[in-house]
């Protein structure tokens, strides 16, 4: 596509790559029939859900704003789960929702007397790291999240319909056979008792290289040894490698090294390269170094670490070309500030060689987040 005819900065997400990651997810559910939830804090671009809707059977939340996105815009069933609720938020949690899962026994044992024909869950820690970061790793030390074994001690789980673990972060299957060896060796005397068991999110099912086949296996030998429906919940798979985000060179200045000042913000609308990192590829780029020209590519923000990274390119930058960052659908709209009001990227969907904008934003976007 010609990325000269959209305004920048503007995400743009690929219908078609959106479709090729559904029929995979499509085909494990086929192969298990285990149900498959879109994790709106990965993406949650609605526009998309009459094709998202087709194949996967609802969504889940972190919030009552999330959730109520997934009733109103999607429909399907709506879980939730949180490291904690208000009492405001759990009364509007139990309009919206079909099954809500809880961080703690005291907060089910709280809000139980107002269990009616919802499904409540306990989040389970099974204390097995199998990641380096830190930031995403629940079952790091001291981890908020989940419940760990010895806190089932003396604990009625009357009421509790399933378990819930999310452990992994971008993984392939084969972490996720270590974590099921952890789960039923601290918590298997419980699944029996169980309706459901959430495998929660992290699965990088559309990737290239995953394993399928032992993702399906996995599934089906638990499904078959407890009796309990498997349910996953992608954020990132559903999103992998369908957007991008188009930029322009606004200036180059030179300071131990040429930097390309962009019209985007690295803080503002990649923030995960910051938080994870990770280092985006660019279409025509490459690492520092690689190619003739190297350059330093920084965003319009205040902030002086708002550095993408240092990329290389056949040909010199100037003010006025493009650069577009691959991959850049998953936990990015979704985590985007405002910050600084520099003007949020426009988000646009492209059928084939169209094209559409379908989001701009303006500044009473801005002027509205505040009072």
């Amino acid at each position: 596509m010609n990325f000269q005819t959209v305004p920048t900065p503007c995400y743009i997400v690929d219908e078609a790559g959106l479709q090729c990651n559904l029929d995979t997810l499509a085909l494990v559910k086929e192969r298990t029939g285990c149900r498959i939830l879109l994790a709106l804090k990965g993406f949650a671009m609605w526009s998309l859900f009459p094709i998202i809707k087709k194949v996967l059977d609802g969504v889940c939340a972190s919030s009552p704003w999330e959730a109520r996105l997934g009733r109103e815009e999607f429909g399907g069933e709506v879980h939730v789960f949180a490291a904690a609720y208000s009492d405001a938020d759990f009364a509007e949690l139990l309009t919206l929702c079909d099954e809500i899962d809880f961080n703690s026994f005291a907060q089910f044992k709280k809000f139980r007397p107002l269990q009616k024909n919802i499904r409540f869950g306990l989040r389970i820690n099974p204390e097995c790291s199998t990641q380096d970061h830190a930031i995403y790793d629940p079952c790091a030390p001291k981890s908020r999240l989940g419940i760990t074994r010895d806190q089932f001690e003396g604990e009625s789980l009357s009421g509790i319909s399933g378990l819930h673990f999310h452990t992994l972060c971008e993984q392939n299957a084969d972490a996720l056979e270590t974590t099921l060896t952890a789960v039923e060796e601290k918590f298997g005397e419980f699944i029996p008792q169980m309706e459901w068991v959430n495998f929660g999110g992290g699965h990088h099912i559309t990737r290239s290289d995953y394993d399928i086949d032992l993702l399906c296996r996995l599934i089906n030998n638990f499904k078959a040894k407890y009796g309990v429906q498997v349910i996953l919940e992608p954020g990132e798979a559903v999103a992998l490698n369908i957007g991008v985000l188009v930029t322009t060179v606004l200036d180059i200045i030179e300071n131990d090294g040429p930097i390309a000042i962009l019209d985007c913000s690295c803080t503002c609308h990649m923030p995960d390269v910051m938080e994870m990192p990770y280092r985006p590829n660019i279409i025509g780029g490459a690492p520092a170094g690689e190619k003739k020209y190297t350059y330093r590519l920084a965003g319009l923000s205040c902030l002086a670490g708002d550095v993408i990274g240092d990329y290389s390119f056949s040909h010199s930058l100037q003010p006025g070309d493009r650069l577009v960052f691959e991959d850049m659908a998953h936990y990015t709209m979704v985590k985007t500030t405002l910050f600084n009001g520099i003007r949020h990227p426009s988000i646009a969907i492209q059928r084939g060689d169209d094209v559409d904008l379908v989001r701009e934003f303006h500044y009473e976007d801005y002027k509205n987040r505040l009072s």
